[in-house]
């Protein structure tokens, strides 16, 4: 494909460089810029910052062609059709997202437009913030006719960032003229003609060129609180099947078999059902946060939100009672720690109820050796080693001689362990799951104490069961 466009990307966090690299994959010519010299000169160098499946390829395949990294921002947004602001947004004192990045950039930007540009809102921005963009770029001498402000949210999960990116469910564009509408439908028009699907190194996923994604336009405003909704009723549905899981603790019931019977239902669905112990993330707690304090200011009590955060908040505390209830004391046990992220297949500890979890072991007065397939380095700058901490290479080495398992992460490589091994290696077979990994019927049939999250433990196992 021929580039189609050049794009300026502000940032090269996690959405600004999954963005750069999924822009350049669809044919257009990108500049990633970023204020961080260290950074930009690693990722110029061939060095990927972040764990993220798909990006190595991506940003080796076009390196030095489709893609460049670079600091300044003046030359980027010069020779761009489109800038997209991808800086973070993260959460105040007060609660409200922290726009000041958002603010620098396009001050910055003010003083380097030269023609007519299209800037992009692709950070989590409360509603109203494409207005303030406009008085920022207006105040710094930039006129009317010489820009538009468009929303374009990101909807990307952590560790599949890059196939979400290139196969979307939908792709979301707030705008309120043709003219700038025309320059998003150009950017994106790979996808949506199917186009990218039939080329031989295309990524993977659910879209085809027979089934592109649709793209949705709508207002700036409306695809602002669009973004805030989505990721405040996504973690809505994880903070009830949690409350729901608790339930059926007391109950004896296993939450599964709720959750299957509740996601079954097509006006409800089955993702975001699965009972564990509580979001996290740079999104979910942050975007949540905000959003209630958008309709706060609008004169709106969105109680419901905090009921969110306050089921999401005691979701760790009952966990980690859970653990001190398998193993009575805590003071001096050795514990072996699967799971460091805030989820399986990223390396982002940000608000991670793992890291939360192990801290209140700590202060316990426990002993933990930590494994986690890409988080530890991350891991290690928030709880450094030291008398009460390891850190393990493998599986196996992290639970050498613990008193108990304790996973956190929903790895998948958790879920392949061999379980006889590990039976072999601890010093007593007691996991306590915090992401429902394992059956209890296998657990107890191998001979584990096994604690998880909303299901009985069973009376007997599968074995049992057949010798009857």
């Amino acid at each position: 494909m021929k580039h189609q466009a050049t794009i300026a990307v502000v940032g090269s966090g996690y959405v600004g460089l999954v963005s750069a690299a999924c822009f350049a994959e669809i044919g257009h010519r990108v500049i990633c810029v970023d204020n961080d010299e260290e950074k930009v000169h690693m990722l110029n160098a061939g060095g990927v910052p972040i764990h993220e499946e798909y990006l190595p390829e991506l940003l080796s395949r076009h390196q030095n062609g489709s893609v460049e990294f670079t600091t300044k921002l003046h030359e980027a947004t010069a020779q761009a059709d489109a800038v997209f602001i991808a800086v973070g947004t993260p959460q105040s004192d007060t609660g409200d997202a922290d726009l000041s990045y958002v603010d620098a950039v396009a001050s910055e930007i003010a003083r380097s437009v030269d023609g007519y540009k299209v800037i992009v809102e692709k950070s989590t921005v409360p509603v109203y913030t494409n207005e303030w963009i406009t008085r920022i770029l207006e105040r710094n001498g930039t006129s009317k006719e010489a820009f538009d402000v468009v929303s374009n949210p990101e909807f990307l999960r952590e560790g599949t960032g890059v196939t979400d990116f290139l196969h979307p469910n939908r792709i979301v564009i707030g705008v309120e003229n043709e003219r700038a509408a025309k320059v998003m439908r150009r950017i994106y028009e790979p996808l949506t003609s199917g186009e990218y699907y039939s080329l031989p190194h295309a990524v993977p996923g659910g879209r085809t060129a027979s089934n592109p994604p649709p793209l949705l336009e709508m207002s700036t405003k409306a695809a602002e609180l669009t973004k805030h909704a989505t990721n405040a009723f996504l973690a809505m549905k994880i903070s009830f099947i949690n409350a729901v899981a608790n339930i059926c603790d007391a109950a004896g019931v296993n939450v599964e078999e709720v959750a299957k019977g509740i996601g079954m239902d097509e006006r409800i669905g089955p993702k975001f059902l699965r009972a564990g112990i509580g979001y996290g993330g740079s999104c979910f707690p942050k975007d949540v946060a905000a959003f209630r304090w958008v309709a706060e200011q609008l004169g709106q009590q969105f109680d419901l939100l905090a009921e969110v955060e306050k089921i999401n908040n005691q979701q760790k505390k009952l966990f980690f009672r859970k653990i001190r209830s398998a193993l009575w004391t805590l003071r001096g046990k050795d514990l072996a720690v699967f799971g460091l992220a805030f989820k399986g297949g990223t390396d982002d500890i940000r608000e991670s109820p793992a890291i939360e979890i192990v801290q209140m072991l700590l202060k316990e007065g426990s002993r933990v050796t930590l494994f986690d397939p890409a988080a530890s380095e991350r891991a290690k700058a928030v709880i450094p080693e030291g008398p009460q901490v390891r850190y393990a290479t493998d599986m196996y080495e992290a639970v050498r001689d613990a008193h108990a398992l304790v996973i956190l992460s929903d790895w998948q490589e958790f879920a392949a362990v061999d379980l006889d091994r590990l039976r072999q290696t601890l010093r007593h077979p007691i996991v306590i799951d915090g992401r429902n990994l394992f059956d209890p019927v296998l657990m107890l049939d191998k001979g584990f104490t096994y604690f998880s999250v909303g299901r009985p433990y069973p009376a007997v196992g599968t074995k049992a069961l057949k010798d009857r």
